[in-house]
């Protein structure tokens, strides 16, 4: 029995549209690409072809990694959750460091969806696991390589 894949729907959809545009472009341009570089003649010396069979290890690579985990999806939306307060997976979370007075706020997500840049935390991150399961009003302190950061959880919201 194979492990659901926790994501959120537009995670979900992220990784169809990447399987779908490997499979009708990606795919057929490097199998056009194997094909043009055959036709210069000896394969061994060939960087041409090479680089195209890398290539081509890595698209059919990926598609089968992606359809595993679509195939294996779990679709969390939080906009159908009770909103009692809690961080779980898919809610976004505003925090404020204790000792800075910094704010920030992330949504937990997917491993496959994380992009610390657009504030989208993986649910495997310290943050994230030290952050599910606590309220609003909650401080949480986090072990980071600078050190111990005390957060205090703003407010949780079930957005989808």
């Amino acid at each position: 029995m194979s492990k659901k894949v926790p994501m959120t729907k537009a995670g979900a959809e992220a990784l169809r549209v990447e399987l779908e545009n490997l499979k009708i472009v990606q795919r057929p341009k490097v199998i056009q690409a194997i094909a043009d570089a055959r036709e210069h003649g000896d394969l061994k010396e060939n960087a041409e072809y090479h680089a195209a069979r890398e290539q081509q290890g890595f698209i059919e690579g990926r598609i089968q990694e992606l359809e595993f985990k679509l195939g294996n999806v779990q679709i969390i939306d939080v906009s159908t959750l009770p909103n009692n307060g809690k961080v779980v997976f898919g809610t976004t979370v505003e925090l404020e460091d204790t000792n800075s007075g910094e704010n920030m706020t992330y949504k937990i997500v997917g491993e496959d969806e994380a992009d610390i840049k657009k504030n989208l935390l993986s649910n495997t991150s310290p943050i994230a696991r030290a952050l599910l399961g606590k309220e609003e009003g909650d401080v949480v302190d986090i072990n980071v390589p600078g050190g111990v950061k005390s957060l205090e959880i703003i407010a949780v919201h079930y957005l989808a």
